[in-house]
């Protein structure tokens, strides 16, 4: 074995890369549950490319066979259904893991410097996750894909001059039909994956050069022994391979459970509209996209000139980009924070899961101001950041790792 490994490593760096991120890979050795989820966003990755794979050997791509196609998968494919429930429960399990990943980032300033890079590289898997999410969503051909796919790709046209000729661009016709239907999966099963993993690749390299961050913010690279060994530092593996194996089966356990005995969740994750073939006659009584859209939707629906509701929606996305930039804190954990960010961050948390709710529901004069509310809520969030960040009174830092 070692001879192969020998004539391996000759020809490509196997050894070199398995040290480099995992057996000689340091990381902080005062990880909690937060940290799980970077590597469970992996897990579900791997299972949304091998049902993927395995439920286009089934499924037409075509208006007229799609949906039929779909109901094959379920009732006649052996193994079919539940391909098909690991995949579209995967998709929101997807985002469930990456919204926490996200939101572990916020709360332990995982975006600072040195860690930007990396923070962007996150930004780009989850608009291209959010596409590849969409593009999915209309294979289907239910009732509730194509028209969330309609308002959806409408958006477009309230661009001013290009508006219209680009969302007849996007469509590939005058109305969403089967071109629509077989360029987003051209797209959604070829295009897109291949730009996630290669982010991800990205993402993982950035990480891996500045280090990982900790609940403390502490930089474990400061503080080193006479082997250049972090003091606060453990190898990746086999310390937290072994680690995440536990986070793995808990998931996996609720997964499971999920997929076996209520998939459709009530009719969040799989609409009832979408049991019924797409009708391009018979619109909707609600119209709403997946739950996993649904805040930056009540965004949109929040401000009532459908021009300034895009930009509303596209700036809540792309001022997370610029996050890195907005924080002006000397501390990069909340632990050590003045009490007006953990304040800031309850508060947009909170506004975000309404927003979500509320992008569910049918809009009422009510309901619209309290989206109208948590909108500015959440915008305040990152605009008056530069202000309370540098203006508030932080705890001292320690210069190791507490656990």
């Amino acid at each position: 074995m070692s001879k192969f490994m020998d004539w391996i490593d000759a020809r490509f760096p196997a050894t070199k890369m398995w040290e480099e991120h995992l057996s000689k890979y340091y990381a902080p050795k005062n990880f909690n549950f937060l940290y799980f989820f970077g590597s469970l966003a992996l897990l579900v990755l791997v299972n949304q490319i091998v049902t993927g794979v395995w439920l286009t050997m089934s499924f037409t791509p075509s208006a007229e066979e799609a949906f039929a196609s779909v109901e094959y998968i379920m009732r006649d494919v052996e193994y079919g259904w539940i391909l098909r429930y690991l995949h579209s429960t995967g998709a929101s399990a997807f985002f469930v893991v990456v919204y926490l990943h996200m939101f572990r980032g916020l709360l332990y300033g995982s975006y600072q410097k040195p860690r930007e890079l990396v923070w962007l590289f996150g930004m780009l898997i989850y608009l291209a996750l959010m596409a590849e999410a969409f593009m999915g969503y209309l294979l289907p051909w239910g009732q509730m894909s194509y028209w969330g796919a309609q308002v959806i790709i409408s958006l477009f046209g309230a661009i001013p001059v290009i508006g219209d000729d680009l969302t007849q661009w996007i469509r590939g016709d005058y109305l969403i039909s089967g071109i629509t239907l077989n360029r987003f999966f051209a797209l959604h099963v070829v295009a897109l994956p291949i730009v996630i993993l290669g982010l991800v690749v990205l993402h993982i390299l950035a990480l891996h050069e500045v280090g990982s961050n900790n609940p403390d913010g502490v930089d474990i690279k400061k503080k080193k022994d006479e082997n250049g060994i972090p003091l606060d530092g453990i190898p990746f593996h086999p310390y937290y391979t072994v680690k995440d194996i536990v986070g793995v089966v808990v998931f996996l356990f609720v997964f499971c459970a999920v997929v076996f005995f209520f998939p459709e969740m009530g009719g969040y994750f799989l609409e009832k509209p979408n049991f019924e073939q797409a009708n391009a006659f018979k619109t909707p009584e609600h119209i709403a996209p997946v739950w996993y859209f649904t805040p930056f939707y009540a965004i949109l629906r929040a401000v009532p000139d459908k021009l300034m509701g895009v930009i509303a929606m596209g700036s809540a996305i792309a001022v997370l980009f610029v996050l890195p930039w907005l924080d002006r804190s000397p501390v990069r954990s909340m632990r050590y924070k003045g009490w007006i960010s953990k304040v800031f961050l309850l508060v947009f948390c909170i506004s975000f899961v309404i927003l979500g709710i509320l992008g569910v529901l049918a809009p009422t004069p009510g309901r619209t101001l309290l989206s109208q509310v948590c909108t500015v809520l959440y915008f305040a969030y990152f605009l008056l950041m530069p202000f309370y960040t540098r203006l508030e009174k932080t705890k001292p830092v320690p210069e190791r790792v507490t656990g």
